[in-house]
């Protein structure tokens, strides 16, 4: 696999780890480490190397520099680093409407 292809694994991986410890539950008092901001950032951090990975990619296969398998695991890796976010983003939307229905 080329670098391009490593550094767009690395991107998926990177927000997977990211938003996988939000699950981590931790006690309201005692609470440590990234603010939801903190976490939000690096998605749309991994979402944007992710998208120049690919772009990248496609580019340098367009000038003949880079090779057909390069651009679509750039590509997939993209895709899939923006279905995560999309999806966590879909919870964080029904968990705040489900507060928003709680009775006061």
């Amino acid at each position: 696999m080329s670098d391009l292809g490593l550094a767009a694994v690395k991107a998926y991986g990177g927000v997977a780890q990211t938003l996988g410890n939000l699950g981590a539950g931790k006690e309201a008092q005692g609470m440590q480490g990234p603010g939801f901001g903190d976490i939000l950032n690096s998605a749309v951090g991994s979402i944007t190397g992710a998208g120049n990975a690919a772009e990248t990619a496609v580019t340098n296969a367009a000038m003949g520099r880079g090779d057909l398998v390069d651009v679509v695991t750039a590509v997939a890796a993209a895709e899939a680093t923006m279905e995560t976010v999309i999806a966590v983003r879909d919870e964080v939307i029904k968990a705040y409407q489900e507060i928003m229905r709680m009775p006061i």
